[in-house]
């Protein structure tokens, strides 16, 4: 279903394979003297999937805001593409490559698909545009990627939920995008294309780009993910593989409040 060939990207970037993509150092966030991300600190390499689990409340979402710059950090760096990012605006870090899909869908439900994601290639900055031959032949390549080709003229408001979050991340991809910050990109989704999703999302993957995901679905996180970071008030408190968190006794006692030694 998904799929397209690497050599039909609309540009390539360059990177060096020892460096993470995305990587922050004793982030730190307080709002009226209240601590909300405590000394948080991870790298995370190119193409990599990471997971980021944690009760409600945690911390996962306000991570994303101020990685993607919604958020200003009070302590701590941010790096992404080896420059340190920690000054620099929302508008900017989406320039530079950062893509945040919201758990609200941001697509314009009264466009085509087609609009949609030509939207999202004109934004792109000048000299990347203009490294795309042609727009339209790039906007059907992006909707054969995500599999909704066949829906190229109809309104994105008569998708599924599932549909519109394969056009949302679409449109993240279209315009140009290395680093994805997906929040609970299941929520709402029927299984099949929960399915879908996680195809996509390899896909992505397969092509190079690297992925963050928010989710509550623990079995899409184990199936899909490289590594898995646990959030508990507003510190990361568990890392490793999706099989080991899974079965580590911390995870049950941060969830279900359970005395590990019981």
């Amino acid at each position: 279903m998904f799929g397209i060939l690497a050599e039909k990207a609309c540009y390539v970037r360059w990177y060096n394979p020892d460096m993470p993509v995305l990587s922050t150092d004793s982030l730190s966030l307080a709002i009226n003297g209240q601590q909300i991300l405590k000394e948080i600190s991870f790298s995370i390499e190119k193409g990599e999937i990471v997971g980021l689990i944690g009760p409600n409340g945690s911390g996962k979402t306000t991570l994303f805001n101020v990685l993607s710059g919604f958020l200003k950090h009070t302590e701590g760096e941010i790096n992404f593409d080896d420059k340190n990012i920690s000054q620099v605006s929302a508008p900017r870090r989406a320039q530079m490559g950062i893509g945040r899909v919201f758990q609200n869908f941001g697509i314009f439900r009264e466009m085509t698909l087609e609009e949609n994601v030509l939207v999202a290639l004109e934004s792109l900055p000048k000299e990347k545009r203009s490294e795309i031959n042609n727009l339209k032949e790039k906007t059907k390549e992006t909707l054969e990627f995500i599999g909704l080709a066949n829906r190229a003229k109809e309104k994105a408001s008569s998708l599924s939920g599932g549909q519109m979050r394969l056009l949302e991340i679409g449109r993240t991809l279209a315009s140009g995008k290395e680093l994805f910050l997906l929040d609970e990109p299941t929520a709402g989704v029927s299984p099949k294309m929960t399915n879908d999703v996680s195809s996509l999302i390899k896909e992505l993957k397969a092509e190079g780009k690297t992925v963050m995901i928010i989710e509550h679905d623990l079995p899409f996180i184990a199936q899909i993910c490289d590594r898995v970071f646990v959030l508990d008030v507003g510190s990361i408190v568990l890392e490793g593989d999706p099989q080991s968190v899974q079965h580590d006794v911390k995870l049950k006692e941060i969830y279900f409040g359970a005395d590990p030694t019981e």
